[in-house]
């Protein structure tokens, strides 16, 4: 599948052809804050399969899984549009919400639906987990 899409601002872009890996809805801490909302939507992608254009800004952290992650935002702007989850060297996960086409994001899997606030509730139907999945699971 093809994809496109940018910034709030139009500084950065991005766009990349290749099948998602999967797609998460996280209710974790950092994911609530950096999105200002209940929950961050990504949609993983091949690393290799996506170009950006345009400097982004990264801030690093330690995740609620002990795992460094890296979130790429607009410098302009301030839109998120990217994390690296170091567990997964090869994946990039792309803020849903920056897409162009906004329905390629078809959820999976959602994960610290224990921290999901009562006005952002969980999925219905969809594979819920605490925290995250185990390992190899």
């Amino acid at each position: 599948m093809k994809i496109s899409g940018g910034c709030l601002c139009g500084t950065v872009h991005y766009h990349g052809e290749a099948e998602p890996v999967f797609s998460v809805k996280c209710y974790c801490t950092d994911c609530r804050k950096t999105s200002g909302a209940g929950h961050a939507a990504h949609i993983g992608f091949p690393k290799a399969s996506i170009k950006i254009d345009g400097s982004v800004t990264a801030y690093d952290s330690k995740a609620d899984s002990g795992n460094d992650v890296t979130r790429g935002f607009c410098p302009t702007c301030g839109a998120g549009i990217y994390s690296h989850n170091a567990a997964m060297p090869d994946v990039l996960f792309l803020r849903a919400s920056t897409l162009d086409d906004i329905n390629v994001f078809q959820p999976q899997v959602i994960v610290y639906a224990s921290r999901a606030p009562q006005w952002d509730p969980v999925n219905e139907g969809l594979p819920a987990f605490a925290t995250v999945p185990p390992r190899g699971g």
